[in-house]
Protein backbone atom coordinates (compact mmCIF):
# COMPACT_ATOMS: atom_id res chain seq x y z
CA UNK A 1 0.00 0.00 0.00
CA UNK A 2 2.85 2.65 -0.62
CA UNK A 3 2.36 5.52 -1.20
CA UNK A 4 -1.52 5.08 -1.04
CA UNK A 5 -1.74 6.49 2.52
CA UNK A 6 -3.23 3.13 4.29
CA UNK A 7 -2.33 0.29 6.63
CA UNK A 8 0.22 -2.36 6.77
CA UNK A 9 -1.15 -5.50 5.22
CA UNK A 10 1.68 -7.82 6.23
CA UNK A 11 4.75 -7.85 7.53
CA UNK A 12 6.04 -7.66 3.53
CA UNK A 13 4.66 -4.62 3.76
CA UNK A 14 6.94 -2.84 6.65
CA UNK A 15 9.77 -4.27 5.57
CA UNK A 16 9.23 -2.81 1.93
CA UNK A 17 8.82 0.35 3.61
CA UNK A 18 11.73 -0.12 6.23
CA UNK A 19 14.22 -0.93 3.25
CA UNK A 20 13.01 1.28 0.79
CA UNK A 21 13.06 4.82 2.69
CA UNK A 22 13.33 4.90 6.55
CA UNK A 23 16.63 2.46 6.68
CA UNK A 24 18.65 4.60 3.82
CA UNK A 25 17.80 7.79 5.35
CA UNK A 26 19.98 6.63 8.61
CA UNK A 27 23.37 7.49 9.01
CA UNK A 28 25.72 4.93 9.12
CA UNK A 29 26.61 4.86 12.38
CA UNK A 30 23.16 4.80 13.98
CA UNK A 31 22.51 1.31 15.68
CA UNK A 32 19.16 0.08 17.00
CA UNK A 33 21.16 -2.27 19.45
CA UNK A 34 22.19 -0.38 22.94
CA UNK A 35 25.52 1.26 23.23
CA UNK A 36 27.22 -1.86 25.10
CA UNK A 37 26.53 -4.45 21.99
CA UNK A 38 27.50 -1.39 19.25
CA UNK A 39 31.21 -3.69 19.29
CA UNK A 40 29.99 -6.68 18.14
CA UNK A 41 32.24 -9.65 17.88
CA UNK A 42 31.59 -11.62 14.41
CA UNK A 43 31.49 -14.56 15.63
CA UNK A 44 28.29 -13.39 17.99
CA UNK A 45 26.38 -12.45 14.90
CA UNK A 46 24.68 -15.81 14.16
CA UNK A 47 23.13 -15.48 17.66
CA UNK A 48 22.49 -11.80 18.04
CA UNK A 49 20.48 -12.95 14.72
CA UNK A 50 18.85 -16.01 15.80
CA UNK A 51 17.95 -14.18 19.03
CA UNK A 52 16.44 -10.91 17.72
CA UNK A 53 14.48 -12.81 15.33
CA UNK A 54 13.00 -15.23 18.43
CA UNK A 55 12.05 -11.97 20.15
CA UNK A 56 10.13 -10.70 16.65
CA UNK A 57 8.56 -14.05 16.03
CA UNK A 58 7.38 -13.75 19.82
CA UNK A 59 6.08 -9.80 19.50
CA UNK A 60 4.46 -11.39 16.14
CA UNK A 61 2.11 -13.77 17.89
CA UNK A 62 1.47 -11.31 20.94
CA UNK A 63 -0.33 -8.46 21.15
CA UNK A 64 2.32 -5.94 22.14
CA UNK A 65 3.90 -3.42 19.28
CA UNK A 66 7.34 -3.91 19.85
CA UNK A 67 7.28 -5.84 16.69
CA UNK A 68 8.18 -2.68 15.06
CA UNK A 69 11.09 -1.76 16.63
CA UNK A 70 11.98 -5.37 16.70
CA UNK A 71 12.05 -5.70 13.09
CA UNK A 72 14.25 -2.14 12.86
CA UNK A 73 16.76 -4.78 15.43
CA UNK A 74 16.87 -7.70 13.11
CA UNK A 75 17.70 -5.16 10.27
CA UNK A 76 20.17 -4.14 11.81
CA UNK A 77 21.82 -7.60 12.53
CA UNK A 78 20.94 -8.64 9.09
CA UNK A 79 23.47 -4.84 7.61
CA UNK A 80 25.68 -5.61 10.31
CA UNK A 81 26.64 -8.84 9.01
CA UNK A 82 26.37 -7.59 5.22
CA UNK A 83 28.95 -5.45 5.98
CA UNK A 84 31.22 -7.78 7.86
CA UNK A 85 31.03 -10.17 5.08
CA UNK A 86 31.65 -7.05 2.24
CA UNK A 87 34.91 -5.99 4.94
CA UNK A 88 36.27 -9.63 4.86
CA UNK A 89 36.18 -9.90 0.72
CA UNK A 90 38.00 -6.80 0.44
CA UNK A 91 40.33 -8.04 3.36
CA UNK A 92 40.89 -11.25 1.49
CA UNK A 93 41.66 -9.93 -1.69
CA UNK A 94 44.65 -7.80 -0.10
CA UNK A 95 45.73 -11.08 1.57
CA UNK A 96 45.58 -12.84 -1.76
CA UNK A 97 47.89 -9.82 -3.22
CA UNK A 98 50.16 -9.78 0.03
CA UNK A 99 50.52 -13.46 -0.96
CA UNK A 100 51.58 -13.02 -4.52
CA UNK A 101 54.27 -10.59 -3.87
CA UNK A 102 55.31 -12.28 -1.08
CA UNK A 103 55.67 -15.47 -3.41
CA UNK A 104 57.09 -13.44 -6.02
CA UNK A 105 59.96 -12.17 -3.94
CA UNK A 106 60.98 -15.86 -2.51
CA UNK A 107 60.79 -17.03 -5.93
CA UNK A 108 63.63 -14.04 -6.84
CA UNK A 109 65.34 -15.42 -3.49
CA UNK A 110 65.49 -19.12 -4.33
CA UNK A 111 66.59 -18.18 -7.99
CA UNK A 112 69.42 -16.11 -6.68
CA UNK A 113 70.56 -18.81 -3.94
CA UNK A 114 70.89 -21.31 -6.94
CA UNK A 115 72.27 -18.57 -9.26
CA UNK A 116 75.12 -17.97 -6.10
CA UNK A 117 75.23 -21.81 -6.08
CA UNK A 118 76.14 -22.30 -9.52
CA UNK A 119 78.98 -19.43 -9.48
CA UNK A 120 80.56 -21.08 -6.45
CA UNK A 121 80.78 -24.37 -8.09
CA UNK A 122 82.43 -22.60 -11.35
CA UNK A 123 85.25 -21.12 -9.26
CA UNK A 124 88.62 -22.79 -9.17
CA UNK A 125 89.44 -24.09 -6.16
CA UNK A 126 92.44 -22.30 -4.21
CA UNK A 127 95.78 -24.57 -3.48
CA UNK A 128 97.45 -23.78 -0.42
CA UNK A 129 101.04 -24.02 -1.16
Amino acid sequence: MRGVGGPLLCIADLLSDVGGEFVSDLPESSSIVGSDEAVVNPSDLQTIFEENYNELEQSLKGNDHSWTALTLKLCTALETADKLIQSTGSNVESLAENIHVLETILTRGDSTVEKAKDVLNTMPEKKNY
